[in-house]
């Protein structure tokens, strides 16, 4: 694929991609495969899903891993479009997300 890049641009596109395809970076790699996965996977890249799949595998990830994964996608973007579709006041979510938020300190103090 780098092969098809025009001369001026391969080696700044090489670098980034090494480096964030490739090499170690916050998030451990296989954890940053599982997350491109779950993007191309809403992205609909046949490409890109085949490459982070199998790059998920190369650093541990398991089939059941790959699995949740892509069904955390689904779900994101399952309540994104619900959300953005019935025009959610953002100010009550934000107070919900507050209470949320508390909630769960207090059951983690307990």
């Amino acid at each position: 694929m780098f092969e098809r890049l025009r001369d001026e641009t391969l080696d700044h596109e090489w670098r980034l991609f090494k480096r964030w395809e490739l090499e170690e970076t916050l998030i451990p790699n296989k954890y940053k495969e599982l997350l491109m996965l779950a993007v191309h996977a809403h992205t609909h890249c046949r490409y890109c899903t085949l490459f982070h799949t199998e790059m998920a595998r190369m650093y541990g990830a398991t089939d059941r891993e790959i699995q949740e994964a892509v069904h955390l996608a689904k779900h994101t973007v399952g309540w994104s479009t619900y959300l953005n579709g019935m025009r959610q006041d953002e100010e009550q979510f934000a107070n919900e997300l507050e209470q949320i938020g508390e909630h769960v300190a207090e059951a983690k103090a307990a």
